[in-house]
């Protein structure tokens, strides 16, 4: 069982109290009253005397999210649960190649249009791993955490991948929905850029950031600009220019042999800039952080 630090420093307080209070009172006398720094200790920031409820950050996002199935690629995902308290888990359901409709509907998308020129979904049932979620007994649940990344593949031209802007909003609107429907609170992110570069400047490189952040403002749900934060990174790190060659110095530390996925050491570097938005944006999530 995992304990959690807030815990430890109210039995260390505790502690101390007692052996103040056992040399102030003489031997046989009444029992003195504690002194006055232990009467009323304060508590740790974050809480009121009480231990942390533990509470659980859910991922739904494509390959520059999920877990590693190799070295490389690895997605920000992999690295997040590293700088949480140990009262958060982090659980990374977040998978390679899917845009949100596949990632949601999975095998029920097909690989031909409807009338609306979307791609064709029957059954609308949803897949596995958001059905899951969304149990009442082993899913998502109150003063839980969903951030939801999408909008890479999102732009496939081809079925089934292929999601249409107002299609894209809509289901981002569902799953932020069905999360607060169970007390869980939804932070949506753009899609991290790429590695593409203008000369010596990095430079975006991605759709479905506008549509992001205007849902995001449509449902009053925390957005972090990933795209324009990962890209002022990769500025940062002087990344550009490059010879188109990603095996190579910084850009080959970072990237894998392409522009767009991440080495361990690159995806825990844009799992920090997550972090670092949470705490400038004064989302609520980021009073978990270490």
């Amino acid at each position: 069982m995992r304990i959690s630090p807030r815990t430890r420093w109210l039995a260390v307080a505790a502690a101390a109290c007692a052996a103040a209070v056992a040399v102030v009172a003489p031997a046989q006398a009444a029992p003195a009253p504690a002194p006055a720094s232990c009467a009323a200790t304060p508590a740790p920031a974050g809480g009121a005397g009480t231990a942390a409820a533990p509470f659980k950050v859910w991922l739904a996002g494509d390959s520059t999210v999920a877990d590693p199935q190799a070295t490389c690629p690895a997605g920000w995902g992999s690295q997040f649960d590293r700088l949480f308290t140990d009262d958060v888990t982090v659980v990374n359901n977040a998978v390679g190649g899917r845009s949100i409709q596949t990632w949601l509907y999975e095998s029920n998308v097909k690989n031909y249009t409807d009338p609306t020129g979307e791609c064709a979904v029957t059954p609308r049932t949803y897949a596995s791993r958001w059905a899951g979620m969304l149990s009442s007994t082993t899913g998502m649940g109150a003063g839980d955490w969903l951030i939801i990344q999408f909008g890479i593949n999102d732009g496939d031209r081809a079925c089934p991948r292929h999601v249409g802007t107002a299609r894209y909003r809509q289901l981002l609107s569902t799953m932020a929905r069905e999360a607060r429907a169970r007390g869980v609170k939804p932070v949506f992110v753009t899609p991290v850029a790429a590695i593409t570069c203008s000369g010596s400047a990095a430079v975006g490189n991605r759709g479905f950031v506008a549509e992001t952040i205007a849902q995001a403002q449509a449902e009053q749900v925390p957005v972090i600009d990933l795209h324009q934060r990962s890209v002022a990174l990769y500025n940062s790190l002087r990344l550009c220019p490059d010879n188109g060659d990603y095996s190579q110095g910084a850009v080959g530390a970072f990237f894998c042999n392409d522009h767009t996925h991440f080495e361990v050491a690159g995806a825990a570097r844009i799992a920090e800039v997550v972090a670092a938005a949470l705490r400038e944006q004064g989302i609520g999530l980021a009073s978990s952080l270490r």
